[in-house]
C-alpha cells in the first residue's frame, strides 16, 4: 500500500538494537484500538484504578477519555478523529520503568486507500502485568485533522521550577540540570551532553525533516534556545520512565511574564526520550511538543479561553535562585 505521508521516527530508529515486547499490554491495547476491536481494548481495564477511587482513563491530544465508557468511545472514534477507514501500528523502541512504559511507534492509519503515518508515544500506566490504569497518547497535533496547538497540562505542578534534576542520572541529569541553568541555559555543558553524531527527531509534522546529527547545527539550536529558557519557559518533567538507555519524561511548563508577552508561550504538556549511548553520552533527542505554534491557536474552538490557559503554571519572573519551591 503506497504512504502518502510518511515520518521520520521508523526510519531513524527501527531496528537499532531495540527489543519488542509484543505481549506488553499497551501494545497488545494499541492494537486492539487500530484493529477496532472495542471488547479487547476494554479487557486491559478495570471499573477502578487500582490503588485509588478513580477511574481508568485515556488522555489524548483531543481530550479525556474516563472509565470503561469514555474508554470504549475512545476506541470507537479513533478511525474517524484520523479520517482513516482503518489503522495497524509498527513498533519501534519500547522503555519500561517505574511502573510504566513508553512506547514509541508509527500509526498507520489507512486513508482513501493509502497510508498516512503518525509518529505516536504511548505512556501507559500498568496496574498490574497484564492490566493497564491509564494511557496517556502525545502526537503532533498537525497529524490530527482540526486539531488546535494547545495540550492542557496533564499533570497539576507541584514547584513553579523544573524538576529535581538529582532524579535523573548521568547526560540526562547534566542536560536538565544545565536547562534549567536560570537565567539562561548553559550551553557549554549541554553540548557535551551529546555524542558527536546525536540524532534529533521522530516526531515533527508531515514534511519536515529530522536535524541532521551535526554538532555544529546542534550548537546553533541550543544557542538560539538560550535566548528564552528557562528565563522565559521552564520544563518541569512530572513522570520519568527510565531503563538505563532510553530515558522519557512526561513534563509541563513552566512560563514568565517575559515568556508570554515576548515568545506567546502559554504552559503545555509535553514529552521528551533521551537516549544513551554505550558511552552514556546522548546518542538520541526525541521530543514531541507544540512549542512555537502558540499564536496558531483559535481559542474559540476550545473550551477555555487565552486568559484562564495563561494563568496555568505562571510565574512572574523565572528567577536564578532555583531550589526555593514557589507553590
Amino acid at each position: 500500500m503506497k504512504i502518502r505521508k510518511s515520518c521520520n521516527l521508523e526510519r531513524l530508529y527501527k531496528g537499532k538494537g531495540h527489543t519488542i515486547i509484543a505481549t506488553s499490554p499497551e501494545l497488545e491495547f494499541m492494537n486492539a484500538v487500530c484493529l477496532g476491536d472495542v471488547n479487547k481494548a476494554l479487557s486491559f481495564f478495570c471499573s477502578k484504578k487500582l490503588l485509588r477511587d478513580e477511574l481508568p482513563a485515556v488522555d489524548a491530544p483531543y481530550g479525556r477519555f474516563e472509565g470503561l465508557g469514555g474508554i470504549r468511545n475512545f476506541v470507537e472514534g479513533w478511525h474517524n478523529k484520523f479520517n482513516a477507514q482503518g489503522a495497524f501500528i509498527t513498533p519501534v523502541i519500547q522503555t519500561f520503568g517505574g511502573g510504566r512504559v513508553c512506547l514509541e511507534a508509527v500509526i498507520n492509519f489507512i486513508v482513501d486507500g493509502e497510508i498516512e503515518q503518525v509518529p505516536m508515544l504511548i505512556v501507559s500506566d500498568f496496574r498490574t502485568p497484564t492490566k493497564l490504569d491509564e494511557v496517556r497518547l502525545y502526537c503532533h497535533f498537525t497529524c490530527i485533522p482540526g486539531q488546535q496547538a494547545y495540550r492542557h497540562p496533564i499533570f497539576k505542578a507541584a514547584y513553579l521550577e523544573i524538576g529535581e534534576p538529582n532524579l535523573l542520572t548521568g547526560a540526562v541529569r547534566e542536560y536538565y540540570e544545565a536547562l534549567g541553568n536560570a537565567p539562561n541555559l548553559d550551553l557549554d555543558r549541554i553540548v557535551k551532553t551529546f555524542s558527536k553524531d546525536c540524532q534529533f527527531g521522530g516526531y515533527e509534522p508531515w514534511g519536515e525533516e529530522a536535524i541532521p546529527p551535526d554538532a555544529e547545527i546542534v550548537r546553533n539550536k541550543f544557542k538560539s534556545i538560550r535566548e528564552y529558557m528557562p528565563s522565559c519557559v521552564a520544563i518541569r518533567f512530572e513522570t520519568i520512565i527510565d531503563d538505563g538507555r532510553n530515558c522519557a519524561l512526561e513534563w509541563v511548563h513552566i512560563v514568565s511574564r517575559k515568556g508570554q508577552e515576548k515568545y506567546a508561550r502559554i504552559a503545555l504538556s509535553g514529552i521528551a526520550v533521551y537516549e544513551r549511548n554505550e558511552e552514556g553520552l546522548l546518542c538520541s533527542v526525541r521530543i514531541c511538543d507544540y512549542a512555537h505554534y502558540e499564536r496558531t491557536i483559535d481559542w474559540s474552538k476550545l473550551d477555555l479561553t487565552l486568559e484562564e490557559a495563561q494563568k496555568i503554571n505562571f510565574v512572574e519572573e523565572y528567577s536564578p535562585t532555583i531550589g526555593t519551591k514557589r507553590i
